[in-house]
């Protein structure tokens, strides 16, 4: 009899056991796809990979666990209900009994999901590390258009509207974000919120479009998970723990012809201005709002219908909280970086994005249209971001800057000089804060510029040639910072002569060079009297790949096929990393050429 041999009726075991394909899934749950695919999404199940594809690599597999975990869960029983439920209503509409059909409508089965966010999310924490797909899923629907008609309802997206503000104006208020990039999918935010980062993607403030090749199911399914109100669902779990973490009332409530009128920012200071009185405040707004129908404005708080990516009331949501010495080094660094700046919008910039980010780094704001703080005629203006090449009039005590500047400030973490950014001006490039240059082997030349003026802010090098006066202190400093280069250098020039020695004699060894030979060479060339340019950097790059090479090609024979194959991937990567490299550079030339010629 075979060793693996399994009579037939014997228990499954291996991959075989462990792992069920989707069709069997279904059929095993009872319950159709939509709600099997639905189920998972809410559960948190996804399929796997198993090393061994029993039935095929065309399947879709799933664990055998959770396919259990699914089994016992209370939601099955509450999507068959809806199931049955829908039957009854569309069997009452076709008898034509308009009463029962309008009671079974009227009293629908409904489900909650807060037993889930626990058991996804045991900890605050684990829901903070799991909310990035999240807000961008949110942000994203915020900025889709809330016409009756369409595949999404209208309350849904005045929803996400309120949630994403919400949770902007927490970012806002606790100096929490970090770092910001305009790119053409969208926007990118960083925050840091109880020592997790949080990325999340924003669209620009364009006119979307809902195309027929997107499974909206799938994606309403994951926003029924993150938005719903009723449900109790994730982020608004999330805003209110935040919310109480800063002692604010949650949900906040504004005023309802503020609200209208697209002052948010206003409304709010006046929400926060009553302290602790904003719970007994929202009573009394829920009490009198039957009366105020013929209002337009309360009807407008009632169906929160939030103006279109507005969040700016929600920026000053809190007064100055006594928890400000309680902030870390780099909390304080963005809480100041546009201290005592006071920022004026024009109509063409991108209002939401700078009304978000403007505050979170201690500037003041204001925006042109009604309810706004302040008006273009402030004389303590001291910056106009604005974005077109031509201005009606123009303040000479303020100064008239691009968007650009002030993300690049917040990248940058200092007051950046406006020459490059002022209107009319082709702007610096835009650099990435999430890609890291020294790994990457290419350092943009304004990424060295902002080095240099970073450094220069905290008085640790001279300033940029043109920018302050040389002073006799500032020549100490560098004479002094010349001779640790120089001992450095010299330092330096000693262990390089000594490894290019050892991979000399290692590669004479290779050749089969005797002792003896090997002594009479050193002897006529001593490495106290080698040639000093045999050390430039050419050379010994030069040396240490051919080392290199030489090594692998000594060890490639006693690898294994798996460490062989590794091998030649990680070297394959790093030529084509080297080859972006030099692409950068070629293209950085072809620039520079070009600028050039046409100066001339």
């Amino acid at each position: 009899m075979p060793k693996h041999y399994r009579p037939a009726g014997k228990k499954k075991e291996g991959n075989a056991a462990k792992y069920i394909t989707r069709t069997k899934a279904v059929n095993y749950l009872q319950i159709s796809l939509a709600i099997f695919r639905k189920l998972c999404i809410l559960k948190g199940v996804f399929p796997r990979q198993p090393k061994k594809k029993v039935e095929g690599n065309h399947k879709t597999y799933y664990h055998m666990k959770d396919i259990a975990f699914l089994l016992h869960d209370p939601l099955i029983e509450k999507f068959r209900e809806i199931k049955v439920h829908r039957k009854k209503v569309k069997k009452a509409v076709a008898k034509k009994n308009k009463d029962l059909a309008e009671r079974l409508l009227n009293r629908p089965p409904t489900y909650k999901l807060d037993r889930l966010i626990l058991e996804r999310y045991p900890t605050f924490v684990d829901a903070l590390r799991d909310l990035d797909d999240c807000l961008t899923m949110v942000h994203l629907f915020a900025a889709l258009p809330a016409v009756d008609g369409e595949r999404v309802e209208v309350k849904r997206i005045h929803n996400c509207r309120r949630l994403s503000h919400e949770w902007q104006a927490y970012i806002s208020r606790t100096h929490s974000l970090r770092k910001t990039f305009i790119s053409v999918k969208g926007i990118y935010y960083q925050a840091e919120v109880q020592g997790q980062k949080i990325t999340w993607l924003t669209p620009h403030a364009l006119q979307q479009v809902l195309t027929d090749d997107v499974d909206f199911n799938v994606m309403l399914t994951f926003l029924e998970f993150y938005e719903q109100p009723v449900k109790e669902t994730l982020l608004g779990f999330v805003n209110f723990k935040l919310y109480h973490s800063i002692n604010v009332n949650y949900p906040p409530i504004l005023d309802p012809r503020l609200e209208a009128l697209a002052a948010e920012l206003y409304a709010l200071c006046r929400y926060m201005s009553g302290g602790s009185q904003a719970g007994p405040q929202a009573d009394k707004n829920n009490e009198a709002g039957p009366q105020a129908d013929e209002s337009e404005l309360r009807l407008a708080q009632l169906q929160h219908q939030l103006p279109t990516n507005e969040p700016g009331a929600l920026m000053h949501l809190v007064e100055e909280s006594t928890a400000d010495d309680a902030d870390d080094e780099e909390t304080k660094q963005c809480k100041s970086l546009f201290k005592n700046l006071k920022f004026y919008l024009s109509r063409e910039v991108p209002r939401e994005s700078l009304l978000f980010i403007i505050p979170a780094f201690g500037g003041t704001v204001s925006w042109e249209g009604e309810g706004a703080p302040f008006n273009e005629l402030d004389q303590d203006i001291t910056h106009q971001i604005v974005d077109r090449p031509t201005q009606s009039h123009v303040f000479l005590s303020r100064e008239y800057v691009q968007p650009q500047w002030i993300f690049d400030c917040v990248n940058a973490r200092i007051v950046l000089p406006t020459e490059g950014y002022l209107v009319g001006r082709l702007p610096p490039p835009h650099l990435s804060p999430f890609v890291d240059n020294d790994a990457e082997g290419y350092i943009p030349e304004y990424a060295e510029t902002i080095r240099r003026l970073q450094a220069a802010a905290r008085n640790e090098v001279l300033p940029l040639p043109g920018i302050g006066d040389e002073d006799l202190d500032n020549s100490l400093v560098e004479a002094i910072d010349r001779n640790e280069s120089n001992e450095v250098a010299e330092r330096k020039r000693k262990l390089d002569m000594l490894e290019k020695q050892y991979h000399d004699e290692l590669k004479m060894e290779c050749e089969g060079i005797t002792f003896s030979t090997l002594s009479n060479t050193m002897a006529d060339n001593p490495p106290d009297v080698m040639d000093k340019d045999d050390t430039q950097s050419d050379h010994k790059e030069d040396v240490n790949k051919q080392a290199e090479k030489d090594a692998a090609d000594i060890s490639a024979p006693f690898m294994s096929r798996k460490r062989r194959g590794l091998y030649e991937a990680i070297k394959i990567n790093k030529e084509r990393h080297e080859a972006k490299i030099e692409t950068l550079k070629k293209r950085k030339k072809n620039a520079d050429s070009s600028a050039s010629a046409k100066r001339r």
